[in-house]
């Protein structure tokens, strides 16, 4: 059985009993996809040219820079120019699923935020929001627990490069309200306020995020960041390349480098026993700000997405209306994606912080009270098919066929979090004693 900690559960007990409507996402994950039957069209000339243009120039670019050019080119980038969440799409993420998943994201931001001391700021930072499903279900556990936040200041950060997404955002979290800034350089290009009064802006950047406390979220956001590729040969490791096809000028092909590069010298690791491997340079770096950020302003950062622990091999892959679609066929035209590996990112945050994880999705949730609050949703629905829906989405969150395994999380918390003050008898002191204080969704623990 599992048990949370006392904060914890007030916390749930105050959202389980809300009697809000019921409302679900029907859904199907990009992960349980088939092989799409277009992955021969003919690819867009504008993206192909300018990729054969620079390859022609400069020599074959590494999977990362096909990566960078292919999702987020300013004028011909996949996340630049399409909307390629939801039914008609290319994927749909937890949040579309059911808004059980937000509410609890919601309930775990708040008890670290409590876990902290309760700050007299809250700043709430999304990597990559989607639509804004995720932050409009969080946010309306804040509404929830108002009373818990006190007089805090609670505003949310949105650090999103697609112009096309950020006016979903927008809409979905501020309905008209929001305003873009007079000068596109502007650190804040967007901003607006949620209809109870929350302050929402929006940033291209990380680094343009104000300091203070925060809790940074990146769900599905990692897996999404450029990787290099690299082999292990004779002759040592090599990265992996995209070349231009000689027999087929028109298309794109993998190849070796014959010799060493940069990032082959110095982005595997000198213990890595994998023949293959994929490392994500920026993501590396993303993790290191996140530290920083948590050292100076305190904090914590809770990462979501499908991946593993330094196992896998080769993830690269596309997805395109839901299904599997070749990564070099029809570039700009498919989202394209790789496991994330959080060993590597773990090895990135280094001592700065505590790094929890990963546990899988449904170790996470179930921690975090899922099936509580699923049967609270249950008894306030008399409609057998939202009922039978409601179902569907927690079995695809939590089954280990689906998405249960294959998604993980992983938590940074400032080490502070995990020191309490206690004075010592007979004297006017205090001193910090380490504490394994309990992190909701991370711990099973028994409160008698």
């Amino acid at each position: 059985m599992i048990f949370l900690s006392a904060k914890t559960q007030q916390l749930l007990r105050r959202v389980c009993s809300s009697s809000a409507a019921v409302r679900w996402r029907s859904a199907q994950l990009r992960l349980f996809c088939s092989s799409s039957p277009d992955d021969q069209e003919k690819p867009p000339p504008s993206i192909l040219r300018h990729l054969t243009s620079k390859i022609k120039a400069t020599g074959p670019i590494s999977v990362a820079e096909y990566m960078r050019e292919v999702l987020t080119n300013p004028v011909t980038g996949y996340y630049v120019k399409n909307n390629m969440l939801g039914p008609d799409g290319d994927f749909i993420t937890s949040p579309e699923i059911s808004q059980i998943f937000g509410e609890l994201l919601g309930v775990w931001v708040i008890s670290e935020w409590m876990g902290a001391g309760r700050p007299k700021q809250l700043q709430l930072v999304e990597l990559g929001p989607g639509k804004g499903s995720l932050a409009c279900d969080m946010i309306r556990v804040f509404s929830q627990l108002r009373s818990v936040l006190g007089d805090a200041s609670v505003s949310l950060h949105l650090v999103e490069v697609s112009p096309t997404l950020s006016r979903l955002q927008a809409e979905n979290l501020t309905g008209t309200s929001s305003r873009e800034a007079d000068a596109e350089d502007e650190p804040v290009y967007r901003s607006g306020e949620t209809a109870a009064g929350l302050p929402v802006s929006w940033y291209r950047r990380l680094d343009d995020v104000p300091a203070g406390f925060s809790v940074f979220l990146a769900h599905e956001f990692f897996d999404a960041l450029p990787v290099h590729k690299f082999q292990r040969t004779e002759k040592g490791w090599r990265e992996v390349m995209v070349d231009i096809d000689p027999e087929k000028p028109e298309q794109l092909r993998f190849v070796i480098a014959p010799s060493p590069t940069l990032a082959s010298s110095t982005l595997v690791h000198a213990d890595e026993r994998r023949d293959h491997v994929e490392v994500c340079a920026e993501g590396g770096v993303i993790v290191q700000q996140l530290v920083r950020r948590i050292v100076e302003g305190g904090g914590a950062a809770l990462i979501a997405d499908y991946g593993h622990d330094g196992t896998k091999t080769d993830t690269f892959r596309g997805f395109k209306g839901h299904q599997l679609h070749d990564v070099l066929t029809s570039p700009g035209s498919a989202d394209l994606t790789a496991d994330v590996d959080f060993s590597f990112l773990r090895r990135m945050a280094g001592e700065g912080v505590a790094c929890l994880g990963p546990v899988t999705q449904r170790t996470f949730l179930k921690n975090m009270g899922i099936d509580a609050r699923l049967q609270v949703l249950l008894r306030n629905c008399s409609d057998a098919s939202t009922r039978k829906q409601l179902i569907s989405s927690y079995d695809m969150l939590t089954n280990s066929a689906h998405m249960g395994e294959r998604f993980h999380f992983l938590g940074l918390l400032h080490r502070s979090r995990f020191t309490k003050s206690e004075k010592v008898s007979g004297l006017k002191l205090e001193k910090k004693s380490p504490l394994q204080l309990p992190v909701a969704g991370f711990t099973e623990l028994n409160f008698s």
